[in-house]
C-alpha cells in the first residue's frame, strides 16, 4: 500500500518540536454475549476526508483531553469515554472497566503532536456503533488480522500506532483473553522516531537497534 493521504496538521515540523497534546482513545472490544467464543473484534471508525489530521484514516474512537475531563489518568479516562460517546454513540456504563493498553507520543517531526493514552474496554451488549457524520463517517467491527490484511491490500488506511496495536492483539483468541492479559500490566510511553532522508525514511521504535539515543 502506498503512502496514505496526509492532512495539513501532519505537515513536517522544521523548528522546535511541538508540545504533545493530551489525548485518549478507547480500543473497544466486542463483547462475546451469547457467542462467548466469538473471535476478538475491535471497533474502528473512519475519519472524514476533510479532517486536518489523518483524513480518511480508520482509527480507534478518541480525541484531545478537555479541561473539564480533569487531570492525571482520570482525565484521560474521562476523555476516552466521552469521545466514544461523541464519535460512535456508544455509552460505557460508569462501572465498565477501562484498562490502560498503550501510550503513544507523536514523533517530533510532525507539526501537531499528541500524547495519546489507549484504553481497552468491552462494548456494552447490543450497542451498534453510529458514526457522528462529522468527524467520523463509517464504523465497523474488525478482527485485527482482517483489518491488517485490508490495510496491506490498500482497502483500509491505518496509522502506524493503530497497526502496531492491532498486531499486539493478534495472539488473543477472544476479547476476554486480551482484557485479562493486560490487567495490571506496566505501560511505557512509546515515542517513534523517523530516521533517514525526506525521500527515504522509516519509523523506528524504542528497542530497535537503530533507535536514536
Amino acid at each position: 500500500m502506498g503512502e496514505r493521504q496526509r492532512g495539513p496538521a501532519e505537515a513536517p515540523n522544521l523548528g522546535e518540536p511541538a508540545v504533545p497534546r493530551p489525548a485518549a482513545s478507547v480500543v473497544l472490544l466486542r463483547r462475546g454475549g451469547e457467542h462467548a467464543e466469538r473471535s476478538l473484534e475491535v471497533l474502528l471508525l473512519k475519519r472524514t476526508e476533510n479532517a486536518n489530521f489523518m483524513p480518511g484514516v480508520w482509527v480507534f474512537p478518541g480525541g484531545s483531553v478537555d479541561p473539564e475531563d480533569g487531570d492525571s489518568e482520570a482525565g484521560y479516562r474521562a476523555c476516552a469515554v466521552r469521545e466514544l460517546a461523541e464519535e460512535a454513540a456508544i455509552e460505557l456504563p460508569a462501572e465498565e472497566e477501562l484498562i490502560l493498553f498503550s501510550r503513544w507520543i507523536t514523533p517530533e517531526v510532525v507539526s501537531r503532536r499528541f500524547d495519546a493514552w489507549f484504553f481497552l474496554a468491552l462494548a456494552p451488549a447490543h450497542s451498534p456503533p453510529q458514526p457522528d457524520g462529522v468527524e467520523t463517517v463509517e464504523a465497523g467491527w474488525f478482527e485485527p488480522k482482517a483489518a491488517l490484511a485490508a490495510q496491506a491490500a490498500g482497502d483500509l488506511a491505518l496509522a502506524f500506532p493503530t497497526v502496531k496495536q492491532l498486531e499486539s492483539l493478534l495472539p488473543f483468541k477472544t476479547s476476554m483473553e486480551a482484557i485479562e492479559a493486560h490487567r495490571n500490566r506496566e505501560v511505557q510511553p512509546i515515542l517513534p522516531k523517523v530516521i533517514g532522508t525526506p525521500d527515504e525514511h522509516r519509523v523506528v521504535l524504542p528497542g530497535d537497534s537503530d533507535y536514536p539515543s
